[in-house]
């Protein structure tokens, strides 16, 4: 299980947020944590610790007011530490090039490949032309309803009708590098994982996974682990001290190696 680090950002801020409180409508989210530093400072912290494959979160839509101060933290995050960061948010085949040449490893797409609640393989298809499927991350990131978890789109608001199960991870694989999922109900509360959404994504483990969501004790990465048959690397956001939590960033390391 590898740790892999996250930089959310959001109204040009670096910041930890509820997940699921995340509205476009002025541009607003409940706030664990607003840092008074930029993103480079958490880039250049990753690459001195050698962590490779954490992600870049652009939290505001494309036509906000501040989006263009997201893109901005996150050029001084990818010029710090070129290759060794993911970056996700507004991304579409027009724009992918110019984020990969700014020094993401990867891009992260959701709501261009899951469009009007389905799978748009037209557009799934489009972003593989424009970057390849070795630099294309999909995130999965889901909510429960019922039983069943569904991905959501649109920063998390919209649910669509695709499942996160064994048949979409498989249809999706071919396409992609690795999946992201953010367990969106849980993301930012540090209350514990989503256990059921562990063992099912644990149990696939065809291709990199990286769960989000949840995680706020060192009991948590431990049951997480098992769960997940340790085909599951793991983002741990508001519970680490770096982002004013009680877990310790070099500790969380540490454990994850």
């Amino acid at each position: 299980m590898k740790f892999r680090p996250c930089i959310d950002i959001h109204n040009g801020s670096v910041k930890q947020i509820v997940g699921g409180s995340l509205l476009d409508e002025a541009d607003t989210a409940k706030e664990n944590f607003v840092s008074d530093l930029k993103a480079d400072f958490y880039a250049d912290m990753y690459k001195r610790s050698n962590i490779k494959g954490g992600h870049i979160i652009l939290l505001n839509p494309v036509g906000s007011q501040y989006y263009d101060a997201d893109v901005e933290q996150a050029k001084l995050a990818l010029k710090t530490y070129p290759g060794g960061l993911q970056i996700g948010g507004g991304i579409n085949p027009d724009n992918a090039s110019c984020f990969l040449d700014m020094g993401a490893s990867h891009v992260i797409v959701t709501s261009y490949v899951f469009k009007d609640g389905e799978i748009n393989f037209s557009n799934l298809e489009a972003m593989v032309a424009a970057v390849g499927k070795d630099k294309l991350v999909l995130d999965l990131s889901c909510r429960k309803k019922g039983k069943d978890y569904y991905i959501v789109t649109d920063r998390w608001q919209k649910f669509t009708n695709v499942l996160v199960n064994h048949d979409t991870l498989d249809s999706l694989a071919d396409y992609c590098d690795e999946y992201l999922i953010h367990a969106v109900d849980v993301e930012g509360k540090a209350s514990g994982i989503e256990e059921d959404l562990a063992v099912m994504l644990g149990s696939w483990g065809k291709i990199p996974m990286t769960y989000a969501g949840g995680v706020g004790s060192f009991e948590d990465l431990v049951k997480l682990k098992e769960l997940g048959r340790d085909n599951l690397d793991v983002t741990v956001g508001s519970a680490l001290s770096i982002f004013g939590g009680n877990m310790i960033y070099e500790e969380v390391i540490s454990f994850c190696k």
